[in-house]
């Protein structure tokens, strides 16, 4: 070129190529170099360039703008060997810039770049373009390129080069490579673990932690474990751990040992080996944290079989567990934590680490900062207490149970899951139960309740179901807002929740204020829906519906019509008529606040005496009066005690059932309007009579002891009230359009007579026409009497 031309084509740079054997030094110049037809040209524009990239980033962007990337992609591909290597070289260091990066991957240049990792190529060459490829390999659509062109295969060769940065290089491409599943899995099968296992005998610590790095991320696929055994790998990583100076290595060996000690055949490999028995020691030997933290994972995986925990309670694992509790490093003691939940499913486990007083070591663990650490002695001792009642009491010794119930306010889940599941398990033992109640327990589960957490949900309510077995439990449960929330888990679509949920309203149903609370919230209606269905109908929700309708028999007997002989009737009892299937029935203190409507009258039972009030205040004296009490312990129906007390003197004295019964149906007849004509009934005055009622008492509700004309339906509640009330057997059995009757059984003859049944027989009681007849059940008589 002229010295003109020389002119034109300078540029600011300060930076200047050394001088070529032709006319130009700027990087212009050489750039356009690069696509001259002469080889000796090229060779030293390439080598120039590589020179000039190789003083920084600014240098590689210039050589970008200038267009030295689509020249240098196709010299890499060039005849002559030395233009290949230098074109490689220079665009191998321009690749380390991200810039240069995105330029690079939009010319497609990956195909041609695997080519040259031929092992026919010079070291160089690999050098370069593995240099090339690594910076390529970080983006997603250019691991897929190198992946669907083949480029595992020859980087799995170059991993065994004699050249220390091709093998970084390749190490650092099939790193990122097998981040995916498919690449993950190529690297067993195209030949990859040995020369991973023979690069930890690497000189260069960075190769060594790569190489381990990869073995970590493969392993997780078991294909890879098999082979990793099939070539002794275990045996090359045992050494690595028992040789003190790759003490640099030890964490991320014990990393792939974790991932091999899944497969119980590798376990026995080891174990065989005597490398259980060296993990034990090597645990023990080392002070660094990080390294007793993986040997105790390595723990924690080997114990996922119940094969494998045996072997381990062989080694006197828990030894070595309790020990660990005590070492200064929250990750430590985390790992233990961890590792002792599984192998507390060992029974033996359970027991040798109460002995060894591991259970108050991590019951101290709950007052750590750490919520991870937390959560893991909660797991721990969840796991140590189930099933095992000697280490329920040796957590509960230690004050284990005051911090559980500290940690079901905890925000972290599994924490709050773990908490309720260990107070469970101890709450079987009355002193641990009582104690548990006494430091708010039932107050502290209300809250999780509300959890959207499944297991929450689960142990929570589980945990409900043990502590709520007294009064004074449900009715702190009740005044604590949970009733509602335990109902509302009846809408859960999650088997486990509803189970458990159920479960617990079964528990809580044991007494009338707690099941009357709960049928507000519409727990009977929901329990209906549910087993009306094929899909979330169980033995559970079954038997919620039967709790709550037995500690609730006025709802019991609108919903079935039908209270048995244990059904019996208490003061509170109303009759409220028949409901439909998922109609709500309203509860007393609703029904008495409705203005006086054209409707049926609900019918109250109320014998309550200044006596029997005092007993009831002192019974219920630690859980709160339902509005129920409150509103009808304040009107006595003394027309309904006068009866009782009758009943009492005059019929219990009698000595022959047959008899009791006669005499108490003519009691009730008399007091309801006396005998009626069959001919005549629709003549009995008894619908306008307790319209009066309703409109002298101004109320819906009327007591029964001032019914002077009952119907069917009034005389057999009567009957089956009186008969409760003196503790006479009966059923009380609702039929169509007002009628309602009684039931009772009957032994006939004399029992050391001939012929005489030990069954009894089944008898109606005529308490309308001929009061005090026994109707033998299902004749015409009876059935007359039970239909218009």
């Amino acid at each position: 070129m002229g010295k003109k031309a020389k002119k034109e084509v300078e540029t600011p740079f300060k930076e200047t190529i050394e001088p070529l054997p032709v006319e130009g030094k700027t990087p212009e110049t050489v750039v356009l170099l690069l696509n001259s037809p002469e080889e000796d040209i090229l060779l030293k524009a390439c080598e120039a360039i590589h020179t000039f990239a190789e003083k920084g980033d600014e240098n590689k962007l210039s050589l970008l703008g200038l267009g030295a990337l689509k020249p240098l992609c196709k010299l890499i591909s060039h005849n002559n060997k030395l233009i290949r290597r230098n074109a490689c070289m220079a665009l191998g260091l321009m690749a380390t810039n991200g810039d240069v990066k995105i330029a690079l991957k939009k010319l497609d240049a990956i195909p041609s770049i695997i080519d040259k990792l031929s092992l026919e190529e010079d070291i160089v060459v690999h050098e370069f373009a593995t240099l090339c490829l690594a910076s390529l390999s970080t983006d997603f659509v250019c691991k897929v390129q190198i992946f669907d062109n083949e480029g595992l295969p020859p980087l799995i060769k170059l991993l065994s080069s004699p050249d220390p940065d091709v093998q970084k290089n390749s190490l650092d491409i099939i790193f990122n490579l097998v981040q995916d599943y498919q690449s993950r899995l190529a690297v067993h099968t195209l030949g990859g673990i040995p020369p991973l296992l023979e690069l930890l005998k690497s000189d260069f610590p960075a190769i060594q932690h790569l190489s381990l790095e990869m073995l970590r991320n493969i392993t997780i696929d078991e294909d890879t474990r098999i082979t990793l055994r099939e070539v002794q790998g275990f045996e090359k990583l045992m050494d690595i751990l028992g040789n003190t100076e790759f003490s640099d290595l030890h964490a991320e060996a014990l990393q792939v040992v974790a991932n091999c000690l899944i497969d119980p055949e590798s376990v026995k490999l080891i174990h065989k080996s005597g490398g259980l028995t060296r993990l034990m020691e090597f645990i023990l030997s080392f002070s660094k944290p990080e390294i007793q933290s993986n040997a105790v994972k390595c723990i924690a995986k080997v114990a996922q079989s119940s094969e494998n925990r045996n072997l381990l309670h062989e080694q006197n694992v828990e030894k070595v567990l309790v020990e660990l509790l005590s070492v200064e490093d929250d990750s430590v003691k985390t790992a233990t934590c961890q590792a002792v939940s599984p192998m507390s499913l060992h029974p033996a486990t359970k027991d040798s680490f109460r002995d060894l007083g591991g259970i108050p070591a991590v019951v101290e663990l709950l007052n750590n900062e750490s919520l991870v650490l937390r959560e893991a002695a909660t797991q721990a001792l969840c796991s140590l207490t189930q099933n095992n009642q000697l280490n329920a009491f040796a957590v509960y010794e230690a004050g284990g149970h005051e911090l559980l119930v500290q940690q079901l306010y905890e925000s972290c889940p599994r924490t709050v899951a773990n908490s309720a599941a260990t107070l469970s398990n101890m709450a079987g033992q009355e002193v641990i139960h009582g104690s548990i109640l006494s430091h708010g327990a039932i107050q502290a589960l209300v809250e999780p309740l509300k959890s959207t957490h499944t297991q929450v949900l689960v142990n929570t309510t589980q945990c409900l179901a043990m502590l709520a077995c007294n009064t004074e439990a449900r009715a702190e449960l009740q005044s604590a807002g949970g009733l509602p929330l335990l109902v509302n888990l009846l809408h859960s679509f999650h088997k486990e929740v509803l189970h458990s949920a159920c479960l617990t309203i079964n528990v809580c149903a044991s007494d009338e204020p707690t099941a009357v609370e709960m049928c507000k919230c519409g727990a009977l209606e929901m329990l209906q829906e549910i087993n009306q269905s094929a899909n979330r109908r169980s033995n559970y929700s079954e038997l919620a519906m039967i709790s709550l309708l037995n500690s609730n028999l006025s709802v019991k007997y609108s919903l079935t019509g039908h209270l048995t002989s244990t059904d019996i009737i208490s003061d509170g009892f109303y009759d409220a008529g028949k409901a439909c299937a998922g109609q709500r029935i309203l509860a007393l203190d609703e029904l008495s606040t409705q203005p006086v409507n054209q409707h049926r009258p609900i019918i109250v039972v109320h014998t309550a005496t200044e006596k029997r009030k005092e007993d009831d205040k002192h019974k219920g004296a630690n859980r709160p009066e339902s509005p129920t009490e409150k509103r009808w312990t304040m009107m006595n129906d003394f027309s309904l005690q006068l009866l009782a007390n009758e009943a009492k003197t005059s019929i219990l004295p009698l000595n022959d059932q047959r008899e009791q019964f006669t005499a108490l149906a003519r009691l009730v007849s008399g007091a309801m309007g006396g005998a009626v004509d069959k001919g005549k009934l629709h003549e009995f005055p008894w619908v306008l009579h307790l319209s009066q009622l309703k409109f002298q008492l101004q109320s819906n509700v009327v007591p029964i002891g001032l019914i002077g004309k009952g119907f069917y339906c009034h005389r057999a509640l009567l009957f089956k009230c009186l008969a409760d009330c003196i503790g006479m057997s009966c059923t009380l059995v609702r039929g169509d359009y007002n009628r309602g009757w009684n039931e009772v059984l009957l032994f006939e003859g004399n029992p050391s007579s001939k012929g005489y049944s030990p069954q009894p027989c089944r008898y109606t009681i005529d308490l309308m026409h001929q009061p005090g007849s026994l109707l033998t059940a299902n004749t015409p008589a009876a059935l007359q009497y039970q239909t218009i």
